[in-house]
């Protein structure tokens, strides 16, 4: 569960990078790259989700 965490936190970073890049810059490549990293947040959440709902039993 510690590594899934620590992923997702390396993910987020990347997304939060890039997302500053897109607005702040408007780095069209940037904005592609960042809606890619919120893709895998969104899948790794799912399985933090599943990964901590077994671990509470």
């Amino acid at each position: 569960m510690k590594e899934l965490v620590d992923q997702i936190k390396a993910e987020y970073d990347v997304f939060v990078q890039n997302a500053d890049a897109q607005v702040e810059k408007g780095n069209k490549a940037a904005g592609a790259r960042a809606r890619k990293a919120a893709l895998n947040l969104m899948k790794l959440m799912k399985d933090f989700r599943k990964v901590s709902v077994e671990s509470s039993k």
